[in-house]
């Protein structure tokens, strides 16, 4: 199975590099700019994109080819070409010097597989095929979006004031797993969010996990 360990990478305030104009119509840059990374843009194309890159805090924009010393001092590269030599040559770049390396349309030539992505906040929810078929998760994307509104960013942040607000009294890890398995229902938190009854469900985690009512 290709890309079988699925993980999440830490790339605030690292270099992440865009080559190509397919990876920049592609938001490439604005997947990358969203995980914290600063972001090169190598491209001559598509002009409109590049100009509003151009504007974006974390984006440097230089509009011609690619070089090769492009990927120097980089962590990690998206990267498109029409051009299989093109591909292998930016590739080969980034492996003599380290970034991991993901060429978009060739699987051979990736390090990693850039999943469809829905974010809310913190939650942030990966769909991969590795690499079989982006339609399958671009679909599967669509439909998560719309399971998953943005009130479930809300929802994140109550659980984690309430997670915070309880290590204290629930120590022993199997026995705080426990209580959050019992205490968390995902319809009622649902509910009580859309309804703006933030305060509501938080006292009821706190309730649930400690006896106490906030």
């Amino acid at each position: 199975m290709p890309f079988g360990y699925p993980v999440f990478l830490e790339l605030s305030s690292r270099r992440a590099v865009v080559i190509g104009a397919g990876a920049v119509s592609a938001g490439k840059v604005e997947g990358l700019l969203a995980a914290g990374a600063r972001v090169t843009v190598v491209a001559e194309r598509p002009a409109e994109r590049l100009e509003a890159l151009q504007w974006i805090e974390g984006v440097s924009v230089e509009r011609r080819p690619w070089r090769a010393t492009d990927l120097d001092g980089a962590d990690v590269c998206v990267a498109s070409s029409d051009d299989p030599g093109t591909r292998a040559a930016i590739f080969q770049a980034g492996k003599t010097r380290g970034v991991l390396m993901n060429v978009m349309d060739d699987v051979a030539r990736c390090d990693f597989a850039a999943p469809a992505v829905v974010r809310r906040g913190d939650l942030v929810l990966a769909i991969s095929t590795g690499g079989r078929s982006p339609a399958l998760a671009r679909r599967l994307r669509e439909e998560i979006a719309g399971r998953f509104g943005p009130e479930w960013e809300q929802i994140l942040e109550v659980l984690r004031e309430v997670r915070e607000e309880t290590l204290e009294a629930l120590p022993d890890l199997p026995e705080r797993s426990r209580r959050w398995r019992a205490a968390l229902d995902l319809g009622e938190a649902e509910e009580l969010a859309r309804s703006e009854r933030l305060d509501e469900l938080k006292a009821r985690l706190r309730e649930r996990l400690v006896g106490v009512r906030a």
